[in-house]
């Protein structure tokens, strides 16, 4: 309604005559001086909007006077209400006209500034509503915008210094006291549009020295009171709003300003004559001496340090671009009368450069630029005093605050940290070149250096640093998939924000691209020799100087930064430096295993005492069914792992000392892998010959098992290689392969002295593509001649790098003789199934029958029979038949024990086999022999490599059934009477074996391997379908997984006779209830699925025993079978049953 009705008013005619105005106006301004209501006061304010501003000012003194009357009456008998309204409309008439009257303009200050202050105390604020204060200031402000520029001026008199300092006085106290921000924010502005500042959109007064001069004269007398009155607004509580704070800091630094503004004080005359003869309200006024400019700005500097205290960290970005602003603005008026502040001004500045918002960082940048070139045209001045003023500065405060910075990061929080360091950043940018100069000083060097070293004091309390294992598999084959891994964050002891260390790394670059790249070098490396304690943080900084001497337009050439990075590197990779402590003393490989049998037992802890039992049950089990181990190994090994559980040490002071010391080193390890990337990246392309002597190191960290180093060496690689240019990890190391292969076969023959060669050789061959193959041939034989020569104790290290080898060429040359196999069995299968008729099979039953009888026989099929017979018993005896059978037939005699004689085939064909199958026939012989190791971390390694070789070698069958022959007695061994991992382990391997030679395995498999499954997994069954949940967590459970998984694979590779088929599936059928867990129910069902493939026939009469549907016959001649299985009630087995029946019979 309001709306309409303004729009309404602006879009009718208004009064343009003088005459017509005053007319209209006369009888309203008549009826409010005799009646004072609101009515009266809101009917002359809409009538004054129909008045042109032109004709108004015609008539200002006339429409004011019924206002002021109404202003001056009692004040008891005044209300609120009516008081607001008078002062709108008095503010509607001045925003509209001029004030030309000097006593119009003193009279209407003074009574407005009774309607703020008390009746009973004047110089208190009345205790009014906060509508009545805010139209009240808001009519002060009109009042001092419409003044004249030669009246307004006569309010700063000596005359007028009374009631200007109760009209301040009375400003700050509702500012500073009053609880509503609209009015503190009203009062503040009226403050600053009495002091001829006002920063707002409207027409100002703009003073001349002579007048700005006056002014600074007059607010002399009220400075103090003004800036301590104003900076206790400032630095008050946050809940205030930003916009309050804002308005005061605006109000402090103009006030200040123009008071102590150096082209005042510079134009002032020293006072000669006494001042007795002066009246006593000029006495009143400040004279600025140099004394008075001293002290006061002393006092300033105290109330700076306040407000830069509380607002440079603030929350909100207008009050932090206000406290900027009050820097640059008192920097550029009052550099020289506030010399006391400089200092903190420039800290303001400097330590808004790294701000989160980013109109904050254009002004400071704007502000700073200035700053710079002030400080570089008084650096090129003639006098020296005006040459050193702002470098001096500059460097002092840089001194002080590097003295002063260990402290402040020990005491403030993150967020007084941040700027601290962003303060510390900014002066070094300020500075610019002259950086180079200020840190030829010895003080400042040595200041700046120690307070980074204890900045950057690393936390390494951490146990998961050293605890953290990664065996090497963070060195992945892939070329982007690992190309950035996630370190673990740096810890500080004295701050936790990821911000403040990117500050630090700025801070120390910046020292880089400015300073002397010699004179930093050899100051760091010096503290990094001195003493383990500044070695990591001396470390960090030397990373940062070189990435920031690399910059475009540093101060260093491109020699001197290659000889620095060269002495760098050099210091990183030395021996001492390179090769320290990282793992606690180990006992060994037997200390391994106790530490994984440790492990074991105390994970079965955990559950409840029923799964517990059930496990202790399947490791007797499992052992009395399979043949018992050696007695005396075994009761050995429960001895120590029975201490070890009962005898767990504590940790000590010096333990807790060792474990500082390893993660120390750890942590210092990874830093310098971190600074040789950051030399690569430092060079670039010239980085390439130093390769030679940086590349291997780093693959040698990149064998570390310990985890933090491996993921801090491939980033380093990574690094290097993209510095370096080249595409890949692969690209790199093929390019420098010969002189690595060379070292590691140096390395490996002084194992003694370079024991990381193996772990070398891992990276490389993980690293590695198959061009490298010839090469790698002959470090191979070096690799297994040092494995003969140290195979007590690096046998695991070695395994580790033959599982590497394998690793690489099954996949470089994956094989195709598994997937073959498979293809044709399917095939085989599907065209069997094509071809089947009743037809065809009842004649070919016939016929057989008739064989069978004798009739019908001729000559060829007896000839067919002899040659079937015949090869059925070469099979047989290859397959290790019984020696009657063998003594009866004339064959070839069986091949010799000797190892080398039983290897097959001619020696054309041996020199005809390929490259990498000669290299892993080569080393699956070297498993062979290690399978029966006392040590349980061998067997479960030299499996795992086994397991590869006979992947790679499942294309040459010639070559592989002969090492299968020799595999299989200590295959068996681990299958049927070691640990439970090794049982897993060996199952997986024989899987693999019985994919790539069934034929060969089928009856040693069938005789000495099925019964004892069926009859674990028999056993098992019951346990497992009363377990609880917990049961899932076991090893027993994980066994008769792996077992249910596995053994319709090895059925169907094996292709195992009616009787071995028919005992699988008699140890299967219990997992088909509905009680066991259901991971083993689908492992079941994929187990008889590929049981059916073999035999259907038989595992269909198997299933339908158990559990079947009515079949109808096909045809009415027909008759109906009857099955075991048929009429039976729904139960546990049913579900699972009909599943089977339904997917694998119904067509």
């Amino acid at each position: 309604m309001h709306t309409f009705e303004a729009t309404q008013q602006e879009v009718m005619p208004q009064i343009g005559d003088p005459k017509m105005a005053f007319a209209h106006l006369r009888p309203a301004c008549v009826l409010l001086s005799r009646q004072p209501t609101l009515h009266n006061v809101e009917t002359l304010s809409g009538q004054l909007r129909e008045v042109e501003h032109a004709t108004l000012q015609q008539l200002q003194d006339y429409v004011l006077f019924p206002l002021r009357l109404v202003l001056k009456g009692g004040g008891g008998a005044k209300k609120e209400k009516v008081v607001q309204a008078v002062v709108e409309t008095m503010t509607q008439v001045l925003e509209k006209t001029c004030v030309q009257s000097w006593e119009t303009l003193r009279q209407l200050f003074s009574e407005l500034c009774l309607c703020l202050c008390s009746p009973c105390d004047p110089g208190k604020p009345a205790d009014t509503s906060e509508e009545l204060k805010l139209a009240v200031l808001r009519c002060l402000d009109a009042l001092l915008h419409a003044a004249y520029g030669d009246i307004v001026f006569k309010l700063f008199q000596a005359a007028m210094l009374p009631g200007l300092g109760a009209a301040v006085s009375l400003l700050l106290a509702v500012a500073e006291k009053d609880t509503c921000r609209d009015v503190r924010a009203a009062a503040l502005k009226s403050l600053q549009a009495l002091t001829m500042q006002c920063d707002c959109s409207q027409d100002h007064v703009v003073p001349c020295s002579e007048e700005r001069e006056a002014l600074g004269a007059s607010f002399a007398s009220f400075l103090p009171g003004i800036a301590s009155s104003v900076a206790r607004m400032v630095t008050g509580d946050v809940r205030q709003g930003h916009a309050v704070t804002v308005r005061a800091i605006k109000v402090w630094s103009r006030t200040v300003s123009l008071v102590m503004e150096d082209a005042q004080l510079q134009s002032i005359e020293p006072q000669k004559s006494s001042r007795a003869h002066l009246s006593k309200l000029e006495q009143l006024m400040v004279h600025r001496t140099q004394d008075w400019v001293k002290k006061t700005s002393g006092r300033l500097c105290v109330l700076l340090k306040k407000i830069i205290s509380s607002t440079v960290a603030h929350q909100h970005w207008r009050v932090r671009l206000e406290v900027l602003e009050l820097a640059d603005h008192l920097l550029e008026r009052c550099g020289g009368s506030l010399g006391q502040c400089v200092g903190l001004l420039l800290e303001v500045l400097v330590g808004a450069v790294n701000d989160v918002d980013p109109r904050v960082r254009e002004r400071c940048e704007l502000a700073l630029r200035a700053a710079s070139q002030t400080i570089q045209t008084s650096s090129k001045a003639k006098d020296s005093e005006s040459k050193s003023s702002f470098t001096d500065v500059l460097s002092e405060n840089l001194h002080s605050l590097a003295s002063s910075l260990p402290r402040l990061m020990r005491t403030c929080d993150d967020q007084k940290k941040l700027f601290v360091l962003n303060v510390l950043l900014g002066y070094l940018k300020l500075l610019g070149p002259l950086v180079s100069v200020v840190l030829n000083s010895a003080v400042h060097l040595h200041r700046i250096s120690k307070a980074l070293m204890q900045v950057l004091d690393l936390d390494v309390t951490d146990v998961r640093i050293v605890e953290e294992r990664g065996h090497g598999a963070l060195i992945g084959t892939g070329s982007g998939s690992l190309h950035c891994v996630d370190v673990r964050r740096k810890r500080f002891l004295f701050f936790t924000d990821d911000a403040i260390f990117s500050v630090l790394t700025e801070i120390c670059q910046t020292l880089g691209f400015y300073g002397n790249i010699y004179l930093l070098t050899d100051h760091f490396l010096d503290l990094y020799r001195q003493s383990s304690v500044y070695r990591k943080q001396a470390a960090i900084v030397l990373n940062q100087i070189i990435r920031g001497a690399a910059e475009e337009r540093s101060s260093a050439s491109q020699e001197d930064l290659k000889a620095s990075v060269m002495l760098v590197l050099e210091e990183y990779i030395s021996l001492n430096n390179w090769h320290v402590n990282m793992v606690a003393e180990d006992s060994g490989s037997h200390g391994q295993d106790q530490k994984v049998k440790n492990n074991w037992h105390v994970n079965m802890v955990a559950e409840d005492s029923c799964s517990h039992g059930q496990d202790q049950k399947v490791k007797n089990n499992w052992h009395v069914n399979m043949v018992a181990k050696d007695s005396g190994s075994h009761g050995q090994d429960q001895k120590l792992l029975m201490f070890s559980m009962t005898h767990t040490p504590q940790p000590s002071s010096s333990s807790m000392a060792t474990l500082r010391q390893l993660n120390s080193n750890i942590w210092q390890v990874c830093i310098q892998l971190e600074g040789v990337a950051c030399l690569a990246q430092a060079l670039g392309r010239d980085f390439r010959p130093l390769l030679m002597t940086s590349l291997y190191p780093v693959l040698e960290k990149a064998g570390e098992e310990t985890l933090l180093i491996g993921q801090a060496a491939l980033n380093a690689m990574w690094a290097i290689s993209e510095a370096c240019g080249y595409s890949s990890l692969k690209d790199m190391i093929a390019e420098n392969s010969d002189y690595l292969l060379n070292d590691i076969s140096l390395n490996l023959q002084r194992l003694g002295q370079h024991p990381q060669a193996p772990g070398v050789l891992t990276v490389m061959l993980r690293h590695s593509e198959c061009s490298q193959l010839p090469l790698m041939a002959d470090l191979l034989h070096d690799v297994l001649m040092a494995l003969d020569l140290n195979y007590q104790h690096m046998a695991a290290t070695f395994c580790s790098v033959l599982y590497s080898l394998m690793t690489s060429l099954a996949k470089w040359f994956p094989s195709s003789c598994n997937r073959t196999k498979k293809s044709c069995r399917s095939q085989q299968i599907s065209a069997d199934q094509d071809v089947f008729d009743v037809r065809h099979f009842l004649l070919d039953y016939r016929k057989q029958k008739d064989l069978a009888e004798g009739l019908g026989m001729r000559q060829d099929d007896l000839d067919g029979m002899a040659g079937m017979r015949q090869d059925d018993l070469d099979e047989e005896n290859y397959d290790g038949g019984g020696p009657e059978e063998k003594a009866d037939l004339p064959l070839a005699p069986p091949p010799a024990e000797d190892d080398d004689d039983y290897d097959g085939g001619s020696p054309e064909e041996k020199a005809d086999l390929p490259l990498h199958l000669s290299m892993s026939k080569e080393v699956m012989e070297r498993c062979i022999h290690l399978l029966s190791d006392s040590s349980l971390q061998l067997r479960l390694k030299v499996l795992d490599v086994l397991q590869l070789c006979i992947s790679v070698l499942a294309e040459r069958e010639d070559d592989l059934l002969p090492l299968a022959h020799r595999c299989w007695p200590p295959l068996l061994q681990r299958l049927t009477a070691d640990d439970p991992l090794v049982v897993l382990q060996a199952f997986r391997v024989l899987c693999t074996l019985a994919a790539s030679c069934g034929d060969f395995l089928r009856s040693r498999v069938s005789k000495e391997l099925v019964p004892k499954l069926s009859s674990w997994l028999t056993q098992q069954a019951g346990i497992s379908a009363q377990a609880t949940p917990v049961y899932c967590q076991s090893l027993a459970y994980r066994m008769q997984l792996l077992l249910l998984e596995g053994l319709g694979s090895l059925c169907q590779s094996l292709d195992l006779a009616e009787a071995d088929l028919h005992a699988v599936s008699e140890a299967c059928l219990p997992y088909l209830s509905c009680r066991q867990p259901v991971r083993l129910q689908q492992a079941c069902l994929r187990c008889f699925q590929k049981m059916i493939q073999v035999d259907p026939d038989t595992l269909w009469l198997t299933l339908t025993e158990l559990h079947c549907y009515l079949p109808h016959p096909p045809h009415p001649h027909l008759h109906p079978l009857q099955l075991r299985g048929m009429g039976r009630p729904r139960d546990e087995y049913s579900d699972n049953v009909l599943h089977l029946l339904r997917e694998n019979f119904d067509h």
